[in-house]
């Protein structure tokens, strides 16, 4: 996917009207929010444990190059390797120089976010290398050419008749030529078909959940074992993981680990947590040969030193994207970049720059439901208006939104002209509605009423009550 989201406003509205997609997005709607709601009855430390989560990645940020330097030490102390990238490409660089020394062909890949972030798939794939996405909407997705629509559901977007149509499509030349129908018969047709993957795979990629520096054991949880695959069976495996995945200690990791399933899909534990500590060893059955782990920062340093730096608590949970309206009705094709819902309309701005990304931090109604249920706290709202400021103080939105709000700015300044104002505006509504109490027009705001009523003002101002009720009590 391209880095850029100025379409979204076209994006949106194709997906408004776009019925495959309505259907699945009011599917999985209803089932992540109350298996969350069940898994938390059922944990009342909850809170308690968002806080020690938040503590616990606060304190690892304050001193991020101390614990990534632990890390480095042990990986290399129990026989791996860490590499560094600075940026989008030099990461992708670093996972092609591995490959290629490895005389790779074929690559399987767990499912990681950073690896679409960067656009690791397309590099591998420049220097002839095939990548095969293991986790079952991911590689869904690669055979639709298509990127995730959600951070844990990539493929939520998707009918059980659209993927039946891409199997059918493209698993002929595995000599599967009957069109299945159920989801069981569609999952173990993509089982039988990756399974010769796994195998035939020269190196695995995956991503991970945490780093720990205290023993150099990179995190995976994953609900299909396809990660344990993916890092097990070929010669060498790469970790690709953002700088902020770092924790200090296997306790630490815990208390995350406690949070996570809960938050993302409602479990208490995700069906498979891993913990992948260094190459094979002699006394070992299995593992890889090479342990490589490549640490990118693409971006991640300068919100550590902005007021963005509470993002990089986020753990990928989902639960602002499940929770969220605006999400809930668009999908996250719409977004334009890799990371979807309150959580994107953050880091996509903050990584790629509001010039690309303006419509984001728009897009959103400040109800506070995402903030609500983030499992570490992050103030996502309170960075959204930062980003709207951002927008404003650059001149990047529309003159006459500036307009409009420099115009407002003076009135709010100046109380008794203010409310003056608003006096008149509240009779102007009161008339527009008439006797019906709602307005089929209203000027600067033909959007809004193209779909909607605008409410009339149907009683005296807040302030004039506030008046009124003063008199009375002197």
């Amino acid at each position: 996917m391209h880095p850029t989201s100025q379409s979204f406003k076209n994006n949106a509205r194709r997906a408004l009207s776009d019925d495959n997609l309505q259907r699945a997005l009011a599917r999985a709607k209803s089932g992540f929010i109350d298996k969350r709601l069940t898994a938390l009855s059922e944990l009342p430390e909850f809170d308690c444990l968002r806080e020690q989560a938040k503590e616990i990645k606060d304190h690892t940020l304050a001193y991020l190059d101390y614990y990534l330097e632990c890390f480095e030490a042990k990986v290399e102390s129990i026989g791996g390797h860490v590499h560094w990238g600075r940026t989008a490409e030099e990461a992708c660089n670093t996972v092609v120089g591995i490959c290629q020394a490895a005389g790779a062909k074929l690559v399987s890949k767990g499912k990681s976010m950073v690896s679409e972030e960067i656009g690791l798939n397309d590099a591998l794939i420049r220097a002839n290398i095939e990548p095969v996405e293991t986790d079952l909407g991911e590689y869904v997705l690669q055979l639709a050419n298509e990127p995730p629509s959600h951070i844990i559901a990539p493929a939520v977007h998707k009918t059980r008749e659209q993927i039946a149509d891409l199997f059918e499509q493209h698993h002929q030349q595995y000599s599967h030529v009957d069109r299945r129908q159920s989801v069981a018969e569609l999952v173990n047709e993509a089982r039988l078909v990756l399974r010769e993957r796994f195998l035939a795979a020269d190196v695995g990629i995956t991503g991970a959940n945490f780093l720990i520096a205290e023993t150099g054991s990179s995190v995976l949880v994953t609900n299909e074992g396809n990660g344990d695959l993916t890092c097990t069976l070929p010669r060498v495996h790469i970790v690709t993981a953002g700088i902020e995945k770092v924790v200090p200690t296997l306790e630490d990791a815990t208390v995350f680990l406690r949070i996570l399933g809960r938050s993302a899909t409602g479990q208490e534990m995700t069906a498979y947590t891993t913990f992948n500590t260094g190459p094979k060893r002699t006394t070992d059955l299995d593992g890889p040969e090479q342990y490589h782990v490549v640490l990118v920062d693409n971006g991640r340093t300068e919100m550590l030193g902005n007021e963005f730096r509470d993002m990089l608590r986020c753990i990928r949970c989902g639960a602002c994207l499940n929770h969220c309206p605006v999400y809930g009705a668009i999908g996250g094709h719409a977004y334009g970049w890799v990371y979807p819902g309150p959580m994107g309309a953050v880091l996509t701005p903050a990584m790629i720059g509001l010039e690309l990304a303006g419509d984001l931090p728009n897009a959103c109604t400040l109800n506070g439901r995402c903030e609500s249920v983030c499992p570490v706290k992050i103030p996502l709202t309170r960075m959204l208006r930062a980003l709207r400021a951002r927008q404003f103080n650059q001149e990047l939105t529309a003159k006459a939104s500036r307009y409009a709000l420099s115009t407002w700015a003076f009135f709010a300044k100046k109380p008794r002209l203010y409310h003056a104002v608003t006096r008149l505006a509240m009779a102007l509504l009161g008339g527009l509605g008439g006797h019906k109490g709602w307005i089929r027009w209203f000027p600067f705001a033909g959007a809004w009423t193209r779909s909607r009523d605008f409410p009339a003002q149907q009683a005296p101002t807040f302030q004039s009550c506030w008046k009124t009720m003063n008199k009375l009590h002197d």
